[in-house]
């Protein structure tokens, strides 16, 4: 970016339009020379006011940004942002690009403050989640009795979209409000059920609001690791639940960390991983494309779509993956190779936890143990089942982890 480019004004603007703006807006916009917005927030500025040359984002957005404001350096540059331009808007891409210090930033209430007045919903307990070139199914993971929470809608027929899923789901019981055109004139608010939700198209600027019921037959699912083992789409090859929920406590993810769930099996560990936290990454690797495939339904289902699965055997499908936080191994530890492949690949403080069932693999884990460190336990559960007109303790097979952190 040439430093011509002094500072960028970034501001924000809402329905209501020139009317709605406070007079330090105003008067950075009369001033700019270059108007740079959407075709929408464009319209919105009287020409008599705003005389600067307009150019509108093109599309795609992303990659031109950089080109346009290099093509107006030296210029006073004013970027129109839909409401406050630091939530989900225009003003984090610039601020990547120029800098902080280079963006003079005036923000306008969100559509999110807009909403949560009109609803009387205290801003700070509302959970908001973005839909704009997201997929849908990553609301799922969002849907708690009780909870509240506020969409930001990619077009007309997110909330139909929205509903169906709801319905799909099995939370057809929740209650839905699209505010429309928040701020301007021609606001309004329409109501109902996911589950008789009438209307296919809405007026595009919407924001929905759901207060979330699950249905009767719903199965609850908390937020903590250990999901039922029905809640996964499997052939048998699922690490179990209370087995799960211990090597979930010992990989220890957190936010922005990515994993390596190595041998995905159904990808209970990379997707339990994920819903830890919405800025957790997972790549989960799985030879079987039947598995890899079922791996990717269980992940949209469970409301982490994003979890990323690559197809083929380790340890020739990790090379070219982005440096891992933390790799799990569920299976394959003697295939030649495997176990060096994912320690070399983790940076110091990473975290491997691998889990076996088998002799071999488990005199294997012993010798690591012994070479590296770290913790190695044995799990075993046992679950109460009918002896006859009694009841009797059922062993499942124990499960050798061994969990350590990189030097």
């Amino acid at each position: 970016m040439n430093a011509a480019i002094s500072v960028v004004s970034v501001v924000g603007i809402g329905a209501d339009g020139w009317d709605g703006l406070a007079e330090a807006s105003r008067r950075t916009l009369r001033a700019a020379e270059v108007l740079i917005g959407g075709p929408r927030q464009l319209d919105l500025l009287p020409a008599a006011d705003c005389p600067g040359a307009r150019e509108p984002w093109p599309t795609p957005l992303l990659p031109a940004v950089r080109g346009l404001l290099a093509a107006h350096e030296g210029r006073r540059i004013a970027v129109l942002a839909s409401g406050d331009p630091m939530f989900y808007g225009i003003g984090r891409t610039l601020a990547g690009i120029l800098g902080p210090d280079r963006l003079d930033v005036l923000p306008h209430p969100s559509s999110v403050s807009y909403a949560c007045a009109r609803l009387g919903w205290p801003l700070e307990a509302t959970e908001t989640v973005s839909l704009v070139a997201r997929p849908l199914d990553a609301l799922t993971g969002r849907l708690h009795d009780g909870r509240r929470l506020l969409l930001l809608s990619e077009g007309a027929d997110t909330p139909a979209r929205v509903a169906a899923l709801l319905r799909g789901r099995g939370w057809g019981g929740t209650r839905m409000r699209v505010l429309e055109q928040l701020g301007s004139e021609r606001e309004r608010t329409l109501d109902g059920t996911a589950a008789d939700w009438p209307h296919a198209l809405t007026d595009p600027l919407n924001v929905i609001a759901l207060d979330c019921a699950r249905d009767p037959e719903t199965p609850r699912l908390g937020v903590t690791p250990g999901l039922p083992d029905e809640a996964y789409e499997h052939d048998g090859q699922l690490t179990k639940r209370y087995v799960r929920a211990a090597t979930l406590a010992a990989l220890a993810p957190a936010p922005g960390e990515l994993l390596w769930d190595v041998g995905g099996g159904s990808g209970s560990i990379g997707i339990e991983w994920m819903r830890a936290h919405r800025d957790c990454r997972a790549v989960s690797v799985e030879k079987s494309p039947e598995r890899a495939a079922r791996i990717a339904r269980n992940a949209a289902a469970l409301g982490v779509p994003a979890l990323r699965v690559v197809t083929g055997p380790a340890p020739a499908s990790l090379a070219g993956l982005p440096t891992p936080q933390a790799v799990f191994i569920g299976g394959g530890l003697t295939v030649p190779g495997l176990l060096d492949a994912c320690w070399d690949a983790l940076p110091a403080g990473g975290r491997l936890v691998a889990n076996t069932v088998t002799l071999e693999s488990e005199a294997l884990l012993a010798e690591r143990y012994r070479s590296h460190g770290g913790e190695l336990i044995r799990l075993a559960v046992a679950a109460a089942v009918p002896v006859g007109g009694f009841t009797g303790w059922r062993q499942a097979m124990p499960v050798t982890q061994w969990s350590v952190t990189k030097g």
